[in-house]
């Protein structure tokens, strides 16, 4: 009977998420990858919803409305986003739950925007020569410099990382940080810069804060879809006080190193999410400026 139950549960949610998704497709407001299928994106994220639970050992499935259901799942298929990529979380709080993306998610979504080519990062080390300057009629930095020898590649001497938005046409987007800011933006998280992401791939970890920081801007002020810069917005990474946003955060950064190598995968042990309290702003908000890298 349990079962049955929730299969029925699923199929009443996911229903009702592919249904409005349709809608939305035919009136020409949502744009879905091609290589994307909403169905099995649904399928997998109730899968691991299925298995989820809250701090209170409940499933989420029970403990969290429906409707907060429906609106993570559909910010996720909006997004063009996979669970099982692990471009994005679900977190159980307050009896709803919330969508949070990933930086590979971030990555992602920010290559479906109108004339966006490809995301990439670099930092800066000791005695690296770097320049940039300002187009004083945009208002957009260049980089005019960068010469790296190999022996300054160094994680304990980053003086700062740079990530550029690389452009169809037209002048890509160039975000810079020092180590300063870079650092500031750790603090902010539960880990307070001191993970073991963070101690063992400091390079890796700036180089996700200075992106984390280009796309957010950059979605801002596009010209794509209301609809999935609203997505975006709404499943931004938020600051947990909780474990496990840094162990993913540790996942990313070797599934990462992974891909890069072209190296034999990780296995990594999966966690759960679990509920959190949240750092509040003067005003009672959440905050919303990021995880800390």
């Amino acid at each position: 009977m349990a079962k049955e139950l929730a299969t029925t549960q699923e199929r009443n949610v996911t229903d009702k998420v592919l249904s409005r998704v349709k809608d939305l497709e035919v009136k020409k407001e949502l744009r879905v990858p091609v290589n994307y299928s909403a169905e099995n994106a649904l399928k997998s994220a109730y899968l691991i919803l299925s298995e989820t639970v809250d701090k209170d050992k409940k499933p989420v499935l029970q403990s969290c409305s429906e409707v907060s259901i429906a609106n993570s799942l559909l910010d996720m298929v909006i997004q063009g986003l996979s669970p099982v990529k692990k471009q994005c979380y679900f977190i159980p709080y307050g009896g709803k739950l919330q969508l949070s993306r990933s930086y590979l998610g971030t990555v992602e979504v920010t290559k479906r925007l109108k004339n966006v080519k490809n995301v990439i990062a670099n930092c800066i080390f000791e005695n690296d020569l770097f320049d940039y300057e300002l187009d004083l009629e945009t208002g957009y930095k260049k980089i005019t410099k960068h010469e790296q020898k190999f022996e300054n590649i160094d994680p304990a001497k980053i003086t700062g990382a740079y990530a550029i938005v690389v452009m169809e046409d037209g002048p890509n987007y160039v975000e810079i940080m020092n180590i300063n800011q870079i650092k500031k933006s750790w603090n902010q998280g539960a880990a307070k810069g001191n993970s073991g992401a963070h101690n063992n791939f400091a390079d890796e970890m700036a180089k996700k804060t200075v992106i984390n920081r280009a796309c957010k801007m950059f979605a801002n002020t596009s010209d794509d879809s209301d609809l999935l810069i609203g997505a975006f917005n709404n499943s931004d990474e938020k600051t947990y006080d909780e474990k496990d946003l840094v162990e993913n955060a540790e996942f990313e950064v070797k599934e990462e190193i992974k891909e890069n190598a072209n190296s034999k995968a990780i296995d990594i042990e999966e966690t759960h999410l679990v509920d959190a309290e949240p750092i509040k702003e003067s005003k009672g908000q959440i905050k919303t400026d990021g995880p800390g890298f």
